[in-house]
């Protein structure tokens, strides 16, 4: 049994994955939405996870997701981990504490995924890439093989990143963009090939 903290989007899309997998889910936690329900499910404050309890993150931004999970871990949660039954996980592909693998998606081997990384459904992630804490690769992101993604990096939707290149930590790829070179810390890229947007990074 676990807990879904986040009642938006990306927590409604890891209730999906959890009852696909066939993981029951007690609720959500969301300080927005507390009191009510969502998809039927009871919504309370985060701080009211109990000591030993599982939790997912289902939230996108990844500043968000380590502020959460440094509270949720403080309070003696355990972070879970949902992998769709509809997603590949290659072997010798090491999954982190609070991963969330949605369907159709495809981890190819030797891969690591750090801890509170996402991949979104029909996302691809190549072999021996390495993807840091909170890592996120939207739907249709394709991250290519031997590719390092710092923590927090994120890889917008159908974006591409090419064999072999780096992100920095909070990194950010713009929808469809492709990486052909490497992106350093904190900096936006858009377009094809990816250029820093203007006044946003180096």
């Amino acid at each position: 049994m676990i807990w879904i903290a986040g009642a938006g989007g990306v927590g409604r899309e890891a209730l999906d994955t959890a009852l696909a997998a066939g993981v029951p889910v007690a609720g959500f936690l969301d300080d927005r939405g507390q009191g009510g329900t969502v998809r039927g499910l009871p919504v309370r404050a985060p701080k009211e996870l109990a000591a030993g309890e599982a939790y997912l993150i289902g939230i996108a931004d990844p500043a968000v997701r380590a502020r959460l999970a440094a509270l949720l871990d403080g309070l003696g949660g355990r972070a879970a981990t949902l992998v769709h039954p509809r997603a590949i996980v290659a072997p010798e592909t090491e999954l982190g504490p609070g991963c969330l693998v949605m369907g159709g998606a495809y981890v190819s081997s030797s891969v690591r995924l750090g801890a509170h990384s996402q991949v979104h459904y029909n996302a691809t992630v190549g072999h021996d890439t390495v993807l840091a804490d909170l890592v996120t690769v939207y739907p249709g992101g394709n991250v290519s093989g031997s590719v390092q993604a710092g923590e927090g990096a994120t890889v917008g939707s159908n974006a591409v990143v090419l064999q072999g290149r780096r992100l920095g930590r909070y990194a950010f790829v713009g929808a469809a963009a492709v990486v052909t070179r490497d992106v350093p810390d904190r900096t936006t890229v858009v377009g094809s090939p990816a250029r820093p947007m203007a006044g946003r990074g180096a």
